[in-house]
């Protein structure tokens, strides 16, 4: 009889990679959800396309979806204490900060 104020231990699982599974680089995402799922789909917005191509589509309950929220909170929470803090963007999207104009640095005084 296992006693319910202990936490459970899941069992260590061993992920198989197959050497002809393909990376996916996403610099957008699009989160949708229904009662019974929650679907994000990842994207690569080209700089200055309006159209980004959906690479990536992940169809998962919504406990599953929490879980997943707090791995990456956690990951992301050693990767800042290794690397330091992650600094958030100033503008609205992600593909907004990466794909904003370019703008030249102001001469310094005295330059020209």
């Amino acid at each position: 009889m296992t006693d319910p104020k202990q936490p459970l231990h899941p069992k260590k699982i061993i992920m198989e990679i197959s050497p002809e599974l393909s990376t996916t680089y996403a610099n957008l995402a699009r989160i949708a959800h229904s009662p019974a799922d929650i679907v994000l789909e990842f994207a690569h917005l080209l700089p200055g396309s309006q159209k980004a191509k959906v690479g990536t589509r992940v169809v998962m309950t919504p406990v599953s979806a929490k879980l997943l929220l707090k791995a990456l909170n956690d990951n992301l929470a050693r990767y800042e204490n290794a690397f330091g803090e992650i600094t958030m963007p100033k503008v609205n999207s992600l593909a907004d900060n990466l794909f904003r104009p370019f703008l030249k640095p102001e001469a310094d005084e005295g330059e020209e």
